[in-house]
């Protein structure tokens, strides 16, 4: 399911606009023709990767807002497919399966799943099938929807903080629970790391996403975190046991 058509329709139609370099670097991207807004240091730039939204999920895994690498592999994705004539719909969701939590962080993520429990809880062989053949059990996004650039760097959720900015309270606060509201299931909600569990966990305080239930202390998958691996540990019995109780709960539905 497309969330915004005519939006998705509107910045594709950028990469077949004459003053288009063809291009996919950040001098390419990170210009006006794809930016959305801007808040102080902040910039929030169009990534067609996140327009699609899968209604049938069962797992939603959050990241705080896609990075350039994200943006970049959307924009070469959907060129593609593009000249190859394929509709919104295909685009869309082909974008998504190519950039949503794509890289190393893709397999960090389907490494600790896999550790703590998530095959078995959802009767798939392994928590890399989720992101091809059994890809209708899964919905990724972010709380941030497109790409949120400090000073030209990937935002971090951290600086600004999101309740200090109100462009990006607008999008976790409203845009982000309105996405997973369009979740027609009970889902079990993965945040990646402190910032976007934060986030979710006030918007589940405040009476949103009731029926998402948020798998808490999973660490965020990038390589930069360093503490990944102890947080993790730490953490490893907790998410295990939070995934048993979901797998309960689903076998009860």
């Amino acid at each position: 399911m497309i969330c915004d058509r005519e939006r998705l329709a509107r910045f594709l139609q950028q990469l077949k606009s004459p003053s288009s370099s063809g291009g996919f670097t950040k001098s390419d991207l990170l210009t006006p023709a794809f930016h959305l807004a801007k808040d102080g240091d902040l910039d929030l730039y169009y990534s067609p990767h996140n327009e699609y939204i899968n209604p049938h999920a069962v797992v939603a895994i959050s990241g705080i807002t896609p990075g350039f690498f994200q943006m970049q592999l959307a924009y070469k994705k959907a060129a593609q497919l593009l000249k190859n004539g394929e509709t919104l719909e295909t685009i869309a969701y082909e974008t998504k399966k190519a950039a949503g939590l794509s890289g190393s962080m893709r397999q960090n993520i389907i490494e600790m799943l896999n550790e703590c429990g998530l095959p078995a809880a959802l009767h798939v062989e392994d928590s890399s099938r989720l992101f091809d053949s059994k890809r209708e059990l899964l919905h990724t996004t972010s709380v941030i929807k497109h790409p949120v650039f400090y000073k030209q760097k990937n935002y971090t959720g951290h600086r600004p903080a999101i309740s200090r900015s109100a462009l990006l309270s607008r999008y976790a606060l409203t845009c982000f629970p309105d996405e997973i509201e369009m979740i027609e299931k009970d889902i079990l909600l993965i945040p990646l790391g402190k910032a976007a569990e934060s986030a979710c966990r006030m918007l589940k305080k405040n009476g949103r996403m009731g029926h998402a239930v948020i798998l808490e202390g999973f660490p965020h998958p990038s390589g930069a975190n360093g503490h990944r691996f102890k947080q993790f540990h730490e953490n490893k019995q907790s998410l295990r046991e939070q995934i048993q109780r979901f797998a309960g709960f689903l076998q009860q539905l």
